[in-house]
């Protein structure tokens, strides 16, 4: 399964401690370059810019080079996101933005955001 996540998700899920559910769900998770840098931001909470440094196998990183000027309204990671999902035929974007997943669903790109993952992970310790 072919999985593309957002920073978002990545974020929420690093700073309640379950960010081990996409693994566990979906194997190795994409991500564009774009999303990487937002997560190493500066402002970007020490929890998640210290997970990032130190990022797992299961995320991978891809250049993504985003064209379509119909998504300009998203955030750049959204943006990319979205391209990279479908660049990469993806079964799955994981995003919490409404617009962006109103963007991937016109794009017939299955979507779900943290609360999916989460409703779908195992139990802790599972």
């Amino acid at each position: 399964m072919i999985v593309v996540a957002d920073t978002s998700c990545l974020n929420y899920l690093i700073l309640i401690h379950h960010i081990e559910a996409l693994p566990k769900l979906y194997g190795r998770i994409l991500i564009p370059r774009t999303v990487y840098r937002e997560l190493s931001a500066e402002m970007a909470p020490t929890p998640v810019r210290e997970w990032i440094e130190s990022m797992p196998d299961w995320l991978v990183i891809h250049d993504v080079v985003n064209q379509d000027p119909s998504m300009a309204y998203l955030d750049k990671g959204e943006q990319d996101g979205i391209a990279l999902a479908q660049m990469m035929h993806a079964d799955l974007i994981v995003l919490d933005d409404l617009d962006a997943r109103r963007a991937a669903e016109a794009r017939n790109i299955s979507v779900t955001g943290t609360l999916g993952v989460l409703a779908k992970a195992p139990p802790s310790g599972a």
